[in-house]
C-alpha cells in the first residue's frame, strides 16, 4: 500500500491512500478533476525511491492525479510528490478496501449521513409496511399463493442469494430486516388462513411442512411433523389381543434442562403433592420421582378418576398460594370479589378481559417449566391469540401414560382455569410427537368427544402393565 501527497508552501497538505492492483484502471474521483490512467512507478523516470520530495510539473500532475483517481499506487514502496494545488481538491481522510476506493466513516460529510440515514429509514419502513400489512387486511385475504411466493423469497434471501441489502441473515443489516420482515408477514397470513379456512390451513402448512420450520408456524395442533411415520397428526391405533391400544411416541426422547426455578418449584409441588395423597412419595429424583407419587395414587385400590382430579386442583391451588388466585379473577378475568360494597355486582363476572389469554399463554412458560418442559406461544386452534405450543410435554413423555396425562394434567387443568381462575382451557395432547397445545380462553369439549384424545392405553403403557400384573384386567385407566 503506498501513500500519496500534494504539498504547497503554506503547508496544506491532501493524502490517499492506494494500492499497486489499481495500476492501470481509470476511475473518476470526486477529489480531483484531470482523469487518466495510472501509470506505474518505473514509468516515471523523474520520480526517486524513499520518501524524498520530487518536483514534478504539469504533466506530472495527471500522473498522480490519475493514480488518485484509480485508487492504486505504483508497486512496491512509498514514495511522495510535490504537485500543485490547483490540479488536486483538498482530500478527506479515506482508506481503500480491496479494490475500492471508499470515504472513512468517520469522516462523512453531513450531506452523505444525511443521505445514508433517510435511506436506513426509508428501508425500515418499507419492511414496516411488508410486515404489518397483513393486520389491517381481512382474513378472507390470505392467499396461499402469496404465502408461498413468500416462501420462494424467504429461501432466498436466507441462502445469501437476495440483494436486499448488506448485513445478510446473520448479520442485522438490511438483508436481516427484510428476512424477519417476510417471515412476520408469512405468519399472518397463515393465521388469517387458519381463522377463515382451517382445513386449508392444514393442507397447505402440511405441505410447507419441509420449507417452514414448525415453530414458525401458528399453531400446529393437527399438522404432521416431516418425515413420521403417522399420515397425520392423529394417533395411530392397533389392536392387540383383542385390546385397543394407541401406538407409543414416534420421535426420541428429550433430554431436559431444569433451570434452578425448576428444580426449587418441582421440589415444592412434589412435596404439595405427598402432603394432599397421604404422604405418598418415592426415591426417585427430579420427574420421575413425581411421576412416581402419581402412577401410586391412581393405582390406590378402589381410587377413582375424581379423586385423582380433585388432589391436583388442590396441589395447584396451593403452589400458587392464596395471593395469586384473587390477584388474577379481578385483574385478568374479571371477577368482582364478594366484598365489593355493590352487592349487585359482587360475586359475579364481567370478563375475562380481552388481554386474559394472551399475557396467561406469556406467563405460563416461565412457571409450568418444570411440570411441562419447554413451550412458545402461538395461535389457538380459532386462530387467536392466547395459544402455548409445549414443545414436547416432559410429564408425559417420563410417564407414557394415557390414565395420567388425562387424570393428572389435562382435566384438572382445564377445571382449575375455569373454576378457580375464571378462565377456559383446553389442552390437547399429540400422542403421536407428545407435543401438547394450551389454548387459553377456549372452551374445551368433553374427553369422549375430543378427538386429540383417541381411545384406549399407549402400547408402552407402565400403568397397564402393572394394573395386568395386579390381575385387575378390567380397569380402564384412560376414561374419565
Amino acid at each position: 500500500m503506498q501513500k500519496f501527497r500534494s504539498q504547497k508552501s503554506g503547508g496544506l497538505k491532501s493524502e490517499i491512500v492506494v494500492r499497486p492492483s489499481h495500476i492501470g484502471r481509470q476511475i473518476p474521483s470526486p477529489y480531483l478533476y484531470p482523469c487518466t490512467t495510472v501509470m506505474s512507478r518505473r514509468a516515471n523516470a523523474g520520480a526517486r525511491s524513499g520518501n524524498s520530495m520530487v518536483p514534478l510539473g504539469s504533466a506530472s500532475s495527471l500522473l498522480l492525479a490519475a493514480i488518485v483517481l484509480a485508487g492504486a499506487p505504483p508497486a512496491a514502496s512509498s514514495f511522495s510528490t510535490t504537485l500543485p494545488l490547483h490540479r488536486c481538491a483538498p482530500l478527506p481522510p479515506s482508506r481503500c478496501v480491496g479494490n475500492s476506493w471508499r470515504r472513512n466513516p468517520s469522516a462523512q460529510t453531513p450531506a452523505l449521513a444525511a443521505s445514508t440515514l433517510v435511506d436506513q429509514v426509508a428501508g425500515a419502513y418499507d419492511c414496516a409496511s411488508l410486515a404489518l400489512g397483513p393486520l389491517f387486511q381481512p382474513d378472507a385475504s390470505a392467499d396461499v399463493n402469496e404465502i408461498v411466493r413468500l416462501c420462494d423469497e424467504i429461501d432466498e434471501l436466507a441462502s445469501g442469494g437476495g440483494s436486499s441489502g448488506s448485513g445478510g441473515v446473520g448479520g442485522g443489516g438490511a438483508g436481516g430486516l427484510r428476512l424477519g420482515a417476510l417471515r412476520y408477514r408469512r405468519y399472518e397470513l397463515l393465521a388469517k388462513l387458519m381463522r377463515a379456512d382451517y382445513d386449508a390451513y392444514i393442507t397447505t402448512a402440511t405441505f410447507l411442512g419441509n420449507r417452514v420450520a414448525r415453530h414458525e408456524l401458528p399453531n400446529v395442533q393437527d399438522v404432521p411433523y416431516p418425515n413420521l411415520a403417522a399420515p397425520s397428526g392423529e394417533a395411530a391405533v392397533v389392536i392387540e389381543e383383542g385390546e385397543t391400544l394407541v401406538m407409543d411416541c414416534e420421535m426420541g426422547d428429550l433430554v431436559y434442562e431444569d433451570s434452578l426455578l425448576d428444580k426449587v418449584l418441582l421440589k415444592v409441588f412434589r412435596y404439595l403433592v405427598k402432603d394432599n395423597t397421604g404422604g405418598l412419595t418415592s426415591p426417585l429424583p427430579g420427574i420421575l420421582g413425581l411421576v412416581e407419587q402419581g402412577r401410586s395414587f391412581m393405582l390406590k385400590p378402589g381410587q377413582t378418576a375424581e379423586a385423582q382430579q380433585k388432589m391436583v386442583r388442590k396441589t395447584l391451588g396451593d403452589l400458587m398460594t392464596p395471593v395469586l388466585p384473587p390477584f388474577y379473577r379481578i385483574f385478568m378475568t374479571g371477577i368482582v370479589p364478594d366484598s365489593f360494597p355493590v352487592k349487585s355486582l359482587a360475586g359475579k363476572q364481567i370478563g375475562p378481559w380481552f388481554y386474559a389469554p394472551f399475557l396467561t399463554s406469556f406467563v405460563t412458560p416461565l412457571f409450568f417449566a418444570f411440570l411441562v418442559g419447554p413451550s412458545r406461544i402461538n395461535r389457538r386452534k380459532d386462530g387467536h391469540v392466547g395459544g402455548l405450543n409445549v414443545e414436547k410435554c416432559k410429564f408425559l413423555q417420563e410417564s407414557g401414560c394415557k390414565g395420567i396425562c388425562l387424570h393428572m394434567c389435562k382435566l384438572p387443568a382445564q377445571q382449575f382455569f375455569k373454576d378457580e381462575l375464571g378462565l377456559p382451557l383446553t389442552v390437547s395432547p399429540n400422542f403421536v410427537t407428545q407435543e401438547c397445545q394450551w389454548s387459553f380462553g377456549q372452551e374445551p369439549l368433553p374427553p369422549d368427544e375430543d378427538p386429540s384424545f383417541p381411545k384406549g392405553c399407549l402400547v408402552g403403557c407402565e400403568s397397564r402393565r402393572q394394573v395386568a400384573a395386579m390381575g385387575d384386567g378390567s380397569a380402564d385407566l384412560c376414561s374419565v
